[in-house]
């Protein structure tokens, strides 16, 4: 017997780890159902859902090409229409909150989001005072460096 995906077949549960369920199906083929296939709430224990020798109802998820089939005991209960199970509940929505009103630059009090804008220096000025600091940044660093050498290191002969 040929084993397709989304086929439902009935399966023995042969072995249980903590990862999921053994089912052997038939043919003599065996499958597993992963512990999150097992149940649509939350399965901390697969002990508390399958018993070694259980009959359950499985459809077959995946068959690989290495010959492992994976299977879903929950995909495998029938539904009615619109019933699927969602990912995360749904949230409540949130009232909308009530927009502000429009309110022009000279309808603002005095004082309130408008700051005194002084002219500050020009570019031209900030780049001079800039490569001024930085020269005489250097020439500390220089003679720091010159002091740990012992004076004129290089010009040693």
């Amino acid at each position: 017997m040929s084993i397709e995906v989304g086929s439902k077949l009935q399966g023995k549960v042969t072995g249980i780890t903590h990862f999921g369920a053994f089912v052997e199906l038939p043919g003599g083929s065996t499958g597993l159902v992963h512990i999150s296939e097992v149940a649509d709430n939350y399965v901390k224990d697969i002990n508390e859902f399958l018993k070694v020798g259980d009959e359950v109802e499985v459809k077959v998820v995946n068959v690989e090409k290495d010959g492992k089939i994976g299977l879903s005991i929950r995909k495998a209960k029938e539904r009615p229409e619109g019933a699927e199970r969602s990912e995360k509940p749904a949230r409540p929505t949130r009232p909308a909150r009530p927009s502000r009103p429009y309110q022009s630059s000279s309808a603002r009090p005095q004082g309130q989001g408008q700051r005194n804008h002084r002219p500050g220096p020009s570019f031209e000025d900030k780049m001079s005072r800039f490569l001024k600091d930085s020269e005489e940044r250097l020439s500390i660093i220089k003679r720091q460096t010159d002091s740990k050498r012992g004076g004129r290191g290089a010009r040693r002969g």
